[in-house]
């Protein structure tokens, strides 16, 4: 069939905006799936987060899907479908404050597949007589298309990735230092931190730097920070799914394996707590000495089994202090007991006593003197952005816990805010909640803003990824009765930080309980 001048321009213009606009919300996407790890189906999920997120892209779906539907008859209508994506999702910009796109290697193979992949399906949607609507499909499709991209490219990356974990491994065996592995739904940065504390100063010893914890990062930081004569190599190990620590154990070879906590962190991808238990548990499999976290009875079942297994049990307990170590908050700091016998007393009150019990139980076992242990206890360091006691412009005291957020951090953030309350000074709460948390998500976030309203004098809400559930949380502690909490709906973090440098001063107090990357609503 012969088409008329008309038409055929109006194809060319549509695809070409179709194009423009795949290119545009390409950006985008393509920094989202960089943010998550380049995780096949991330990008799609957060579209489909962003995309419900409010009314006005609620409208311009409508708008874009009636554009798709009438590009069938009128090509040119393929370019309202193109404009929304090269626009939208409202609030999802194309440059990000907390990470910008960052043109790696791995970043310019998956935008040069994903590239190839749009050409491609455009091509034969004009080459089968439906151009258009096929144009502004593949506009609309644009995270559909970018996990694509990352399925595609995961065998190359791992492929690429090999040389350098063999490299590592080769190092390892070497230099042959002593291994500790550390995992756990949270502490397990701050631990490693601990044990590098306590042990530092009489092994010589390296740790993973900030949370390279998976295969590319751990094998990264054995290849540059690895030296002869080292004696104690600390990885940090973290999991998305079933087999990555038994992966990363196989050339590893820890011989202290450490869990620090089981929590709902990623639940969403676990599917349920059962199955975060069995994935941690993969760091056991090289390890002759087991240190667990027992106050949790999954944990406590653990360690039974690995004792009939005939490995070496080391059970600590923030709260047993017959446990073969011990971390217990007394209301002046933590006393750390040995077996039962006080070693140290009024430890760094800041700190989390299971992450500390853990630490020194690893370093009772790199074979650190206890008196020793004792005297670096006494200066035990914060760690970074997890619950770190600052001081803001105006003199108020900022707690910053936003590295990551769990329930269990969130109570121990709100008891430590709640211990600095006095007659006259102000509590604010600043978060936007907690994330990952699969079916437990609303129902976690509305009881930490319930408990939040009740500690504190305002609560700052941060964006739209848990909004209702934190409103749902503050409701019902001020149904409750008693003091509650002024709520504030704040758009992002540099609102709310606005907020807080207006109104806090000398003797106020801030907690800052989680910051989202900026690729959630």
């Amino acid at each position: 069939m012969l088409l008329s001048a008309a038409h055929v321009a109006g194809l060319a213009a549509a695809v070409a905006g179709c194009l423009a606009g795949a290119g545009a919300a390409g950006l985008r996407w393509l920094r989202v799936a960089q943010r998550e790890h380049y995780l096949p189906g991330s990008a799609t999920r957060f579209a489909w987060r962003w995309w419900r997120a409010s009314s006005l892209a609620a409208v311009v779906v409508a708008a874009a899907v009636g554009g798709l539907v009438a590009s069938v008859w009128w090509p040119p209508a393929a370019l309202v479908p193109a404009a929304a994506v090269a626009l939208g999702p409202p609030g999802l910009r194309l440059r990000g404050r907390t990470a910008r796109l960052a043109w790696t290697r791995r970043l310019r193979t998956l935008a040069a597949v994903w590239a190839v992949l749009v050409l491609a399906v455009m091509a034969g949607g004009v080459a089968g007589g439906i151009g258009a609507p096929m144009a502004a499909g593949v506009a609309l499709a644009v995270p559909l298309l970018v996990d694509a991209a990352c399925g595609l490219t995961a065998p190359l990356e791992r492929r690429l990735g090999d040389v350098f974990v063999q490299r590592a491994a080769h190092r390892l065996r070497r230099v042959a230092p002593t291994v500790v592995a550390i995992t756990g739904s949270y502490g397990k940065t701050s631990t490693k931190g601990y044990v590098a504390h306590l042990a530092g100063a009489s092994r010589s010893l390296v740790a993973s730097p900030a949370s390279f914890n998976n295969r590319a990062g751990l094998a990264r930081a054995v290849n540059e920070h690895l030296t002869d004569g080292t004696e104690v190599f600390v990885a940090e190990m973290g999991t998305y799914g079933p087999g990555e620590i038994a992966d990363l154990c196989r050339w590893v070879r820890p011989t202290v394996s450490v869990i620090t906590a089981i929590g709902p962190v990623h639940l969403e991808r676990f599917g349920s707590e059962d199955r975060i238990v069995e994935a941690k548990s993969e760091i056991f499999g090289t390890a002759s000495v087991a240190v667990l976290a027992v106050d949790d009875a999954r944990l406590a079942a653990v360690a039974d089994r690995l004792e009939t297994e005939g490995k070496r049990v080391v059970r600590c307990s923030a709260r047993d202090s017959a446990a073969d170590v011990s971390a217990i908050p007394d209301g002046q700091g933590l006393t750390v007991r040995l077996s039962g016998a006080v070693v140290a007393e009024k430890v760094a009150g800041h700190a989390q006593p299971g992450n500390v019990a853990c630490a020194v139980a690893v370093a009772v076992q790199l074979g650190v003197d206890p008196a020793e242990i004792a005297r670096r206890l006494a200066s035990l360091p914060s760690v970074a952005h997890r619950l770190e006691p600052l001081t803001g412009p105006g003199g108020a005291t900022v707690l910053d816990d936003t590295y990551n957020a769990n329930p269990a951090g969130t109570r121990a953030a709100l008891a430590r805010l709640a211990g600095l309350r006095s007659a006259s000074n102000t509590l604010v709460v600043v978060t936007p909640g907690m994330v990952e948390l699969g079916p437990l998500q609303v129902e976690a976030n509305a009881a930490f803003a319930e408990e939040a309203a009740r500690v504190a004098d305002h609560l700052l809400i941060v964006g739209r990824t848990n909004r209702r559930a934190l409103l749902a949380g503050a409701a019902a502690a001020a149904a409750g009765g008693g003091p509650s909490a002024e709520v504030h709906v704040m758009a992002d973090r540099q609102q709310a930080v606005a907020w807080v440098r207006r109104t806090l001063g000398a003797g106020d107090a801030v907690l800052y309980e989680n910051d989202l990357p900026d690729h959630y609503p």
